[in-house]
């Protein structure tokens, strides 16, 4: 036998697997686990995607997360004690740049009623309360007519819509954004026509429950075919959504604008605006030198000053554009009209004191899980006669053996009416599980509600003429960015070495 051929033979064996199963990295299409080549049919079909990360969607910008003080930033001239401060940390979202507009929601009703033709209280339903204009003792009747109507007021916010509307036309906005991504990805073709239990719905489409025009699907590297398009693709957006209380008071401070060395991680200066300072006027030295900063009440009396020298130019609302943005560019977080957010109003925001530092990533009331309903073979049940899937309520005897959470429904969690008050609803307070929480002031307010840290609360099935809404969307992937891989590459004299992370 020839040893020398056989070493020969053996040491390039070596070197061969050593290659294989030596790659750094999955730059060269090989799993770092197995070593088996991925999105090769012939080594399986596993598909891992080249991501390209999160495309913000329309009017959205985004919100960089961190910490920051929530609650209190002046004299609680109300003595509630009902935004104690503490400090939170809020994800990074993305917030729409400005309030929803009355064009928007004119768009919204208008593709109501082409899409249910058969179920005509579906579009009746979302209209707008436009009597919230009216007074016993104030002559604002024409806006009845004239405010969501009249092409004047197109760009002024909507008002007069409940919690529970602006629910459904989040989910509204989330099925047309994902339906037009598809659109222009070219999976789709345009269905203007579609109709009922075919209107595309984002979920449903995922499930399998609606096929649409197809123009033409991803490829399916497995069976060598075509398939629609997965969650795992990353190609659809996360749901629009509301802002919890947390991330609208942090989108509102925007403290971003007060870090003067991002290095050392320091805030020059509070806010108790949205805007630095006390004044709800610009101060520096320019051409926009005292110019109001916000849609407010600035007296009794007084809704935008005097003849010929209007302060901030609107006696009810203004268009959604007004005013200078925020640092993060974001208009009108203070005053033009409040915003419902999404969390359960309750005095105690921070749960309970001795028990808050369980709660301060994140912080949010309001909780109540639910589930696409499956058979008992685990196969998601026909949609609904509009194209959506059907839900039921997670229960707590089926999540008593978890430890993260056990509640199916958490309004009440820890609420304090154990301790030390008892909310009953129109005997002690007016406070139930249907009250919601409101941001920001309104043009009807005094500059005291402006500040981002104040609260109130409102009906959610409910429409009032001060309270208007923007929607949010959670951030995938890196806080900062698309180019943020969600670590830190640390070097060691020149060399790179092992990604460690915050």
């Amino acid at each position: 036998m020839n040893y020398k051929f056989f070493f020969l033979l053996l040491a390039v064996s070596s070197m061969t697997t050593s290659c294989i199963f030596n790659r750094k990295g999955s730059g060269d299409g090989r799993s770092e686990a197995t070593g088996w080549k991925y999105n090769d049919a012939e080594w399986g079909g596993f598909e891992k995607i080249d991501y390209e990360g999160q495309v913000s969607g329309p009017n959205l910008v985004l919100i960089p997360g961190g910490t920051f003080s929530m609650g209190l930033t002046d004299e609680d001239v109300t003595y509630e004690w009902n935004n104690i401060s503490r400090r939170v940390t809020v994800s990074s979202f993305y917030m729409d740049e400005t309030e929803i507009s009355n064009s928007h929601w004119k768009e919204y009703i208008y593709d109501l009623e082409r899409y249910y033709e058969s179920f005509p209280e579906v579009a009746i339903n979302a209209l707008p309360d436009e009597k919230v204009w009216l007074d016993e003792l104030s002559y604002n009747d024409p806006l009845v007519e004239t405010y969501y109507r009249h092409p004047a007021y197109d760009d002024y916010p909507v008002v007069g819509v409940s919690w529970e509307q602006v629910q459904d036309y989040c989910k509204y906005r989330t099925n047309k954004v994902n339906e037009m991504i598809l659109i222009e990805r070219g999976v789709l073709n345009p269905t203007p026509d579609q109709k009922d239990s075919d209107v595309f719905d984002t979920e449903a489409y995922l499930a399998g429950q609606y096929e649409g025009n197809v123009r033409k699907n991803l490829p399916d590297i497995r069976t060598g075919g075509e398939r629609p398009v997965r969650y795992e693709d990353g190609i659809l957006l996360p749901t629009y959504r509301l802002p919890t209380e947390a991330e609208w008071e942090y989108a509102a401070l925007a403290l971003v604008g007060n870090v003067d060395n991002p290095k050392d991680e320091l805030i020059s200066q509070r806010r108790y605006y949205s805007w630095d300072g006390k004044s709800p006027r610009y101060q520096n030295r320019n051409k926009q030198q005292g110019r109001m900063l916000a849609n407010f009440k600035r007296g009794k009396g007084d809704y935008m000053g005097t003849a010929g020298n209007l302060n901030d130019r609107a006696s009810t609302t203004s268009p959604v554009r007004s005013f200078l943005p925020n640092d993060f560019g974001l208009y009108n977080m203070s005053g033009n009209v409040s915003e419902w957010v999404q969390d359960v109003y309750r005095p105690l925001t921070s749960i309970t004191l001795r028990d808050s530092e369980n709660h301060d990533l994140n912080p949010f009331r309001g909780n109540v899980y639910k589930e696409v309903m499956k058979d008992e073979y685990g196969n998601y049940l026909d949609k609904d006669s509009l194209g959506r899937m059907k839900y039921r309520y997670v229960t707590d005897e089926e999540l008593a053996g978890r430890d993260n959470y056990r509640r199916g429904d958490a309004r009440n969690f820890k609420d304090g009416d154990d301790e030390f008050v008892e909310y009953e609803y129109g005997k002690y307070t007016l406070i139930n599980d249907s009250s919601r929480v409101i941001k920001g002031g309104s043009w009807a307010d005094r500059l005291y509600w402006l500040s981002p840290g104040t609260r109130r609360f409102f009906d959610q099935n409910k429409g009032s003429r001060t309270i208007g809404f923007r929607c949010a969307m959670t951030r995938v992937g890196g806080p900062t960015g698309n180019e943020d891989t969600g670590g830190i590459i640390f070097k060691e004299k020149g060399k790179k070495v092992k990604r460690k992370y915050r």
